[in-house]
């Protein structure tokens, strides 16, 4: 038992070095870089500055990165799914052309994984019209192991969903059919998860009957570690960000209960993996079709109102953090004066001196009393965000391009 403890933790230091050949760790870090850059431009476009930090989208799931890629490693790697290389690094390929664009839609392993699966299951065929490759390149393939690790990791992005807080969604603004400028929220996270899979070869031997679940037709075998990224971005304009982040994590956690289960079937009935991988990518879809058909029929939330003005986001560590205020909030008044614009709220505080008072009407409809102070050098704005007229006027989409290069 300790000879083979030993073996695991040789093998694993092993695959840490092979980590670094794998393209994917360098994309993914230069990915982070990129759209956060890209999203810190758009805030300063839209509300004259930024709101969060470059590298927000990643920085707060680094423990849960970390406790969900050691579980999901001992679920595949204890059960004993094998992977090729050829399959690993498919993977790679795919989460890459997925994310070219910079937006983490396209990282759900739905659309990822599922693709993966297409993919091995029909380049046997294609390859066998070429003499370039191998054709037997992919012959040797764990369908049932990609199914599985499929819905494994739609239990991950359901669970990313619902660590998602109030203050903590992203916000933007757009023009309404109306013409008037109104608040949109994005839903948007990315993960890096470590993950350690078996391959083919290596000095790991079977260490009991059912082990490994899924073989090459090879006695030993290695642990490689997969950089795997899952990330999703959903815009909400007509309601609160938090009641969609809910709605999408029940239905998620579903679509991975489902696809998991159909998963494990196939282990005994191979056309199950199949099915699973056609729910898991018609699933997805769907999911993404209802909430923004449910967002496109609603009023939109965060735009003016005949009394008050609304919370759009709050600033980290600002005045208004501190004091507890929320996103989507309304406040009504400021020192007992009734406000109807962002630019009275301004002018109010203003004129408040060093103290103020605020009447705020909560999400659940019940109104509460905030009070605070001013000290030197405090922003009389207090951090909060609200659905205005865009800071920086843009023409087009070119001039939307330039400000951002």
């Amino acid at each position: 038992m300790i000879a083979l403890v030993d073996i695991f933790i040789h093998e694993a230091f092993k695959t840490i070095r092979l980590l670094l050949t794998q393209p994917l760790l360098y994309w993914v870090v230069f990915l982070l870089i990129i759209s956060s850059y890209e999203r810190v431009e758009r805030e300063r476009i839209n509300f004259g500055y930024k709101i969060f930090n470059i590298g927000k989208e990643w920085r707060d799931t680094f423990i849960f990165s970390l406790v969900f890629g050691l579980l999901l490693s001992l679920i595949m790697v204890g059960t004993g799914f094998v992977f090729s290389y050829e399959i690993i690094y498919l993977i790679n390929i795919i989460v890459i052309l997925f994310s070219i664009s910079t937006r983490y839609t396209l990282l759900s392993a739905s659309y990822t994984i599922g693709t993966v699966y297409l993919l091995v299951l029909l380049l046997p065929f294609v390859l066998s019209f070429q003499q370039y490759f191998p054709s037997s390149l992919f012959m040797e393939n764990n369908l049932s192991g990609i199914a599985i690790f499929l819905g494994l990791l739609l239990f991950v992005e359901a669970f990313l969903v619902k660590r998602i807080k109030p203050n903590n969604t992203y916000p933007s603004l757009r023009k309404s059919k109306r013409g008037v400028w109104i608040g949109q929220h994005h839903l948007r996270k990315l993960s890096i998860l470590p993950i350690f899979l078996l391959v083919p070869h290596g000095l790991i031997e079977p260490f009991s009957p059912y082990w490994p679940v899924m073989h090459f037709g090879v006695d030993t075998y290695s642990i490689i570690l997969l950089p795997m990224a899952i990330g999703f971005d959903h815009e909400v304009k007509g309601t609160l960000p938090q009641i969609v982040a809910q709605k999408l994590f029940s239905s998620l956690t579903v679509l991975a209960l489902v696809v998991t289960i159909l998963g494990v079937g196939s282990i005994y009935l191979s056309w199950l993996s199949f099915i699973a991988v056609l729910v898991a990518l018609m699933g997805r879809e769907f999911i993404k079709y209802k909430l923004q058909e449910a967002d496109h029929d609603r009023i939109p939330y965060f735009t003016n109102l005949n009394e008050g003005v609304r919370v759009l986001s709050i600033i980290p560590e600002s005045p208004a953090e501190k004091l507890k205020i929320q996103v989507g909030e309304t406040i009504l008044r400021v020192n007992g004066q009734t406000i109807k614009t962002p630019k009275e709220f301004y002018q109010s505080l203003q004129d408040s001196g060093a103290f103020f008072k605020l009447d705020v009407l909560d999400v659940a409809g019940e109104v509460k009393f905030i009070q605070g102070a001013f000290y030197e050098g405090d922003d009389h704005n207090l951090g909060i965000i609200f659905p205005q007229e865009r800071y920086h006027k843009i023409n087009s989409k070119k001039d939307l391009e330039k400000s951002i290069s």
